[in-house]
């Protein structure tokens, strides 16, 4: 799904030369360094970059990748997964599985003011607390066939339940991009990477880009057809002993439309009300 040559060749092409001390001419065609450069910017032969790009080069050392690292720019996330995709032929990690400790999601219950989600690394969403389902339309605890990674590409679009539609497919990309990294020999994350890329033109174009990110935190925004605008900030969890799963938690600030709008939200469904988002998502095993 994902390899050592194609990082490289993707990086490379994005590092300014001026940036690295080599000087340009309206003569030079090349996006990006050429292969001859980083090597030597490297300290390797240049016959043994050429190897590494054409996938012929396997188990370069720490010091190597580091340097490669620092030659292409690569920020902390991109060097975890520069060398995870040099270690691939070593070690292959086995995906693992999606059972949601009864213990967690007892901890969901305990999150009442606020949309909690567990996910995996495919973005399979395991367990949701109620507050999760008003928002997605779905029934909890397990928001049955949600991906979020579908949902974004394939089920919504820009005028959807997702006010920063672009934002948001970014950053999946990004996440798949890592999961993809550390799970090559996953075949239900393969099968996914090759639903999304049929499915849509906008992530075949981001996915050729091998752009990676680490889900962490930040904005998010929604755009409920009963609530309206909920501009929340998410926390990215990750859980201990749960190799592959992340506890999202969506809070809005206090006093903040968005909170009053999870308090209209909450009583909807309390009141019985449809406080369903206009989708037509299908349940997928």
């Amino acid at each position: 799904m994902d390899d050592l040559a194609g990082f490289l060749r993707t990086r490379r092409s994005r590092v300014d030369p001026a940036t690295a001390g080599i000087p340009t001419d309206s003569r030079r065609r090349v996006q990006g360094l050429r292969r001859e450069e980083v090597a030597h910017l490297s300290g390797v032969s240049v016959d043994y970059y050429v190897r590494l790009e054409q996938g012929r080069a396997t188990q370069p050392s720490e010091q190597v990748l580091d340097a490669l690292a620092r030659v292409l720019g690569l920020d902390e996330t991109e060097r975890g997964h520069l060398c995870r995709l040099a270690r691939q032929r070593r070690r292959r990690a086995k995906a693992p599985g999606g059972r949601v400790r009864p213990e967690l999601l007892r901890v969901l219950d305990l999150v009442t003011d606020a949309p909690a989600l567990i996910m995996n690394h495919r973005l399979d969403v395991l367990a949701g607390n109620r507050l999760a389902g008003l928002l997605y339309g779905r029934p909890v605890p397990g928001l049955p066939g949600l991906n979020t990674a579908r949902h974004i590409f394939l089920e919504e679009s820009e005028r959807g339940l997702y006010a920063d539609w672009e934002t948001c497919t970014l950053d999946v990309v990004g996440h798949l991009r890592l999961a993809a990294g550390k799970y090559p020999e996953d075949p239900r994350l393969a099968s996914l990477i090759g639903e999304l890329a049929m499915g849509s033109e906008r992530f075949r174009r981001l996915w050729a880009r091998a752009d990676v990110r680490a889900r962490t935190h930040g904005r998010k925004a929604y755009r409920h057809p009963l609530v309206g605008l909920l501009e929340l900030h998410g926390e990215n969890f990750a859980l201990p002993d749960e190799s592959s799963m992340e506890l999202l938690v969506l809070s809005a600030a206090p006093g903040s439309p968005a909170a009053d709008g999870l308090r209209l939200l909450a009583a909807l469904g309390a009141d019985g009300g449809d406080a369903r988002p206009a989708v037509n998502a299908q349940v997928r095993e």
